[in-house]
C-alpha cells in the first residue's frame, strides 16, 4: 500500500504540474493496479486526501473536511457496489442454470402425442417462464394401450429439469403402456423419494385407456383431479384419486379407478395452472373450463386445448400466473 501511495502522489504531482493528455492517461492506467489489489473505493480517496495534504500543506480545512465527507460516502458506496456485483453473478449463474435446464428440457424431454385410430388427443403446454415446470409423457404399446401422464413439478432450475428427466426414465422403464396406474405411481414414488431433494414437490395424474374395451383407468400423486364429459349423460365429472404427492412416504399406496368411454365423451387433464387465478379466488375455473370444453366439443382434441388457453387467458388480467398444461382425449 505504501508503495501505491507514492506511486499516485507522483502521478498525481504530474498532472497538477502539466495537465497533460498523457499524464491522465497514465492516471487512468493506474486504477488497474488498484483494481488487482482490491483497493476499495474510500481508500483510493483517503490517499488521494493524503497527497494533496503533502503537497500542498496549506491546504484549507474546508477542503480537508471535504475529503472526509467523501470518504465516508465512498465507504457505504463501496459495501452498495460489492452487494451489486454479487447480485449480478448470482444473476448470472441462474441464467447458465436456466439456460442448462431448458436444453435439457428440449432435448431429452420431447412429448409425441400418439396418433391412434378412433381417439383424438390434444396437448399443450405453455410455460410461464423460459423453464418448463409441467411435464406431459405418452406410453403407447401397439395400440393396446395408451398411457398418459401429467406431472407438476414444484421446482427451479437444473434440479427441476432433472427431476423431470427421472420421472421419463421411471415411465420408460416400467416398458409398457398397460401397467396399472397405481403401479406407475407407486415406482415413480420409490424413484423420486430416493432421488429428489425434500425441497422439490412433484404431483402426477396418470391415466390409461385400453383401446379395445374403451376403458380409462387413472390414479393421481396429489394432482389437479380430471374432467371427465359423459356425451350419455351430458354431464362433467370430477376425476380424483387419493394419494400423496410423490416422494413423500417411500412405501405410499395408490388407488386407482375405472370408466367406460362411449362415443363423443372426452377427457382433460391438466395442471393447477389451468385451474387457478390468483388475482381472483372467487372464479370457479373447473366450471369455467366446463362451460368452455362444452362449448367447442365440436372440434378437434388439439383445437379444443388451444380454445381453452386462448380464452382462459383472455380472463387474466396480467397474463398467466403458473405454467399451462391440458392434455384432452376424445372418443
Amino acid at each position: 500500500m505504501k508503495e501505491l501511495k507514492k506511486q499516485y502522489k507522483k502521478i498525481l504531482i504530474d498532472y497538477i504540474e502539466n495537465q497533460s493528455e498523457r499524464d491522465l492517461y497514465i492516471g487512468q492506467n493506474f486504477t488497474r493496479q488498484l483494481l488487482q489489489k482490491n483497493v476499495a473505493p474510500e481508500e483510493v480517496i483517503h490517499m488521494h486526501k493524503q497527497a494533496m495534504e503533502e503537497i500542498f500543506p496549506e491546504l484549507p480545512e474546508v477542503s480537508k473536511r471535504g475529503y472526509d465527507f467523501l470518504i465516508e460516502v465512498m465507504v457505504y458506496f463501496g459495501l452498495t457496489l460489492k452487494e451489486h456485483q454479487s447480485l449480478l453473478e448470482q444473476q448470472e449463474e441462474m441464467r447458465i442454470e436456466m439456460n442448462v435446464a431448458t436444453k435439457i428440457q428440449s432435448v431429452l424431454l420431447k412429448t409425441t402425442v400418439p396418433q391412434i385410430d378412433g381417439i383424438d388427443i390434444g396437448m399443450l403446454s405453455i410455460p410461464i417462464r423460459k423453464m418448463n415446470g409441467d411435464y406431459v409423457h405418452f406410453l403407447n404399446d401397439e395400440n393396446n394401450y395408451v398411457g398418459v401422464a401429467v406431472t407438476d413439478v414444484v421446482g427451479k432450475g437444473v434440479p427441476a429439469a432433472l427431476c423431470m428427466s427421472m420421472v421419463k426414465y421411471g415411465l420408460e422403464t416400467l416398458e409398457y403402456a398397460e401397467n396399472n396406474p397405481s403401479h406407475v405411481l407407486e415406482v415413480l414414488n420409490r424413484i423420486i423419494e430416493k432421488s429428489v431433494d425434500d425441497s422439490m414437490f412433484v404431483s402426477m395424474f396418470y391415466g390409461r385407456l385400453d383401446l379395445a374395451r374403451s376403458i380409462f383407468t387413472y390414479g393421481s400423486a396429489g394432482h389437479e383431479p380430471a374432467i371427465y364429459y359423459s356425451a350419455v349423460d351430458d354431464a362433467f365429472y370430477g376425476l380424483g384419486a387419493k394419494g400423496l404427492l410423490l416422494g413423500i412416504m417411500p412405501e405410499m399406496k395408490y388407488e386407482q379407478t375405472e370408466i367406460q368411454l362411449y362415443e363423443g365423451d372426452f377427457i382433460i387433464m391438466m395442471t393447477d395452472g389451468v385451474t387457478e387465478f390468483r388475482h381472483d379466488a372467487q372464479l370457479d375455473l373447473r366450471k369455467i373450463i366446463e362451460q368452455l370444453a362444452f362449448t367447442h366439443r365440436h372440434l378437434s382434441a388439439q383445437e379444443m386445448c388451444e380454445k381453452l388457453y386462448e380464452q382462459l387467458q383472455e380472463l387474466q388480467e396480467d397474463g398467466l400466473d403458473d405454467d399451462f398444461t391440458v392434455v384432452i382425449l376424445k372418443k
